[in-house]
């Protein structure tokens, strides 16, 4: 299969393959796992060792067979997620995996090559990918990332690739339909990042799109940093957060850093070391109430994190319809059933609906255009549903202006069109 151009949605928890033929159509990539096909495609990697000495070997997959085979493993392995959010940071240069030095490149490389395998002619392929506004991390680099992210394109068999801002492909893809100019802001909520741009479109008379980007801002806030205040607030108490436990006649708080690694649920893997689970353990034995560090301890070694985030995921979604619905979260022994009304949770994530709001007033501020000035607004993203996040636009630029994308397919299905109309104008130059 050899498409005319390519685009890439590389993201932090699904990617999406779109493809472009010549005459300007899109489709969207599927992808065949245990499950079924998929359009979105999950980013992760799961690596084990394969094979007898002297003769091992390390083995890979991909997508949502990695996550479904780590669930299901016993024997050793390391599952990976959410490599986008490294890319920027100094912090994560290379690691190890079962003896071999894997840098950050190799990884979302393999990841990448997965992605495009069975693709032909990929070298001389146009092919756009998505970057974020601003990559994930208190103080990115976004040099570094950019330099990973092209070397990781390059050993997936990808080294001519161009890159664009990923609310610009969601742009392009709304855009594609117009008749008249038109000033928009595009707004793309993703995993890690929520991303803005303003952009003026002007339809050629060749049907091709003139976009003329006036602005772009981010913040590292989105899906992800929601789902966390559900874990904080809901979840955390019930697994020993804000309880005590004895030393030298005191009582003392039990150590913060036990609960924050709930920030990403792939993160509590990291904990299942020997040295960690025997400082819990030692906390239980003087713990005010040990039963809830025994359910953390539970939760870590037998690896619940997936499953606990996809409770406060349904409990999440169910708050975009229903003003109250309940966590209810059962495994292992564990039970927790905790009542959360919306209002309680939109008083949770008010400081990240506000940190959001302020990278959209930074886009607008440096287009030089007032919220009356913006003709359409177009959202994508799941975090778009949220009606906090929803309130907050129909606000600023009132309902009618504001369209919904497809979650998923919307940015890949845009940078696909983008890489077509740049090979087209490098071609007539």
């Amino acid at each position: 299969m050899t498409p005319a151009a390519i685009g890439v949605d590389f993201g932090t928890t699904n990617s999406v393959v779109a493809l472009a033929d010549a005459d300007g159509s899109v489709t969207t990539r599927s992808f065949a796992t245990k499950q079924g096909s998929v359009d979105a495609y999950r980013s992760a990697l799961m690596f084990w060792r394969e094979g007898r000495p002297p003769k091992t070997g390390i083995a890979h997959v991909s997508g949502p067979d990695a996550l479904d085979m780590a669930l299901g493993m016993t024997s050793e392995h390391r599952f990976l997620q959410s490599l986008k959010t490294h890319l920027s940071s100094r912090a994560f240069l290379e690691t190890r995996l079962f003896g071999k030095l894997f840098k950050l490149e190799d990884l979302i490389g393999v990841f990448l090559g997965d992605l495009s395998a069975g693709l032909e002619g990929l070298a001389g392929t146009p092919l756009v990918s998505g970057r974020p506004v601003v990559f994930a991390g208190e103080r990115p680099d976004e040099e570094l990332a950019l330099g990973r992210l092209r070397a990781s394109y390059a050993k997936a068999g990808m080294p001519n690739v161009d890159f664009a801002y990923e609310p610009l492909g969601a742009a392009y893809w709304y855009a594609r339909g117009l008749i008249a100019p038109q000033t928009m802001l595009v707004a793309d909520f993703g995993g890690g990042t929520s991303d803005f741009s303003v952009m003026r479109f002007e339809p050629g008379a060749t049907g091709r799109l003139k976009a003329i980007p006036l602005s772009h801002a981010g913040v590292g806030v989105a899906g992800d940093t929601f789902d966390y205040r559900i874990i904080e607030h809901a979840v955390s108490p019930g697994l020993g957060k804000g309880t005590q436990y004895r030393s030298f006649g005191k009582l003392l708080p039990i150590p913060a850093h036990y609960h924050a690694a709930f920030a990403q649920w792939h993160r509590l893997s990291l904990m299942k070391s020997r040295e960690t689970m025997a400082e819990l353990k030692a906390l239980i034995r003087d713990a005010v109430e040990p039963g809830r560090l025994e359910d953390l301890l539970t939760v870590i070694e037998y690896d619940l994190g997936y499953e606990l985030y996809r409770a406060v995921s349904a409990a999440k979604i169910a708050l975009s319809s229903q003003d109250e619905t309940v966590l209810s979260f059962r495994q292992m022994g564990i039970a927790i059933e905790t009542p959360i009304r919306r209002a309680d949770f939109e008083g949770w994530i008010a400081a990240d609906v506000g940190a959001i709001e302020a990278a959209l007033d930074r886009a607008l501020a440096e287009a030089g255009v007032a919220a009356g000035g913006v003709e359409a607004v177009f959202m994508t993203g799941g975090t778009s549903h949220v009606p906090a996040v929803r309130a907050l636009f129909d606000r600023r630029f009132g309902a009618g202006r504001i369209h919904v994308g497809d979650a998923f397919r919307s940015v890949a299905s845009g940078l696909a069109l983008l890489a077509l109309d740049r090979s087209r104008t490098q071609a007539a130059a």
